[in-house]
């Protein structure tokens, strides 16, 4: 449950401490700050985090509950966020929740769910020491939000590339249940995707606009880049949406326009099939005194006014299209 607890000074790494250790860091002036990472931890476990930092109860109970909308909540001198995290596996896209306690010394972050660890995001801030040990915990905190905010990228081009593929199917000139279920799915999803992370631009937005003395001014312009890719990330998601929302219109279309030509198709033949059905009713009444009944040649005389009208019948709806 415990993934990283790293002591750093002056923008390197110190050493890997153990929880207790990390109040005893704390105490201490000038040295440093430290950076914890949880996933999905026990009660009993939160709250000794919760003595070492000094958490808000409120805040613990949120990171320990998770199943909580994107927020940014001020207790005292720490800022708390929630943001949601997304992970893909065949196009089904899973959601996830991380929770960030960013303090004047420490930077602690709880995973919950379907989201990816931050050790990569740990390693490129170490290797950008100038940065850490200017930002401190905040260039921490800028790091998670890049590096979640950077793995919806990829789940959008899957999206994207399953969208294509699904498009030749839908030109394909049959209608198949399957396609309509699956351009459902994905847009389903992808509206999740974009309430999952539309909030996170808010929050940065504030944070910008109205930085605390958590956050150095000097961080500002990386929050504005990731303020950035939340965006591109919301514009992708919208175009994806209307495109998905087109397949779906078209592809009803086609199903309608497919269904006319079955109609059409139909109602021809069955002209057809009424011109000898006519004739025949009336020569099938069995009348005593109906008109050619006695003639030589009467019988193959309707056979040829039957052909000469059918086929009449049929070069006319041919040249229609109807047949």
């Amino acid at each position: 449950m415990v993934r990283a607890c790293v002591h750093y000074r002056d923008g390197r790494k110190v050493a890997d401490l153990p929880l207790t250790a990390i109040s005893d860091v704390l105490e201490r002036p000038d040295d440093g700050f430290v950076w914890v990472a949880l996933h999905e931890p026990d009660a009993e476990l939160l709250h000794g985090v919760q003595e070492e930092f000094g958490l808000h109860p409120l805040a613990v109970e949120d990171a320990l509950k998770a199943h909580q909308r994107p927020k940014m909540e001020t207790y005292g001198e720490v800022l708390f966020l929630v943001l949601h995290t997304a992970q893909s596996h065949d196009c089904r896209i899973a959601l996830g929740e991380t929770h960030i306690f960013l303090g004047p010394r420490y930077l602690l972050t709880v995973r919950h769910g379907a989201s990816l660890p931050y050790a990569s995001a740990r390693e490129r801030s170490e290797q950008h020491p100038e940065l850490l040990r200017l930002g401190g915990p905040a260039f921490g905190l800028y790091a998670v939000l890049d590096y979640a905010v950077d793995n919806y990228f990829p789940i959008i081009e899957q999206h994207r590339a399953a969208l294509e593929a699904l498009e030749k199917d839908l030109f394909d000139g049959d209608f198949k249940r399957d396609n309509v279920r699956r351009l459902y799915e994905l847009k389903r999803d992808l509206t999740r995707l974009r309430l999952s992370i539309s909030p996170l631009g808010d929050m940065l937005q504030h944070l910008t606009r109205s930085p605390t003395p958590l956050i150095d001014e000097a961080m500002l312009p990386y929050l504005r880049d990731v303020f950035d890719h939340v965006v591109r990330v919301n514009e992708a998601i919208d175009t994806m949406r209307e495109m998905l929302g087109a397949a779906l219109s078209v592809n009803l279309a086609l199903a309608t326009a497919q269904q006319g030509e079955v109609v059409k198709r139909l109602a021809g033949w069955a002209a057809l099939l009424a011109v000898p059905t006519l004739i025949a009713s009336w020569y099938g009444m069995n009348f005593e005194h109906m008109p050619e009944l006695g003639g030589t040649y009467s019988y193959f005389i309707l056979m040829g006014v039957v052909a000469l009208i059918a086929g009449l019948l049929f070069r006319v709806l041919r040249r229609a299209r109807w047949i």
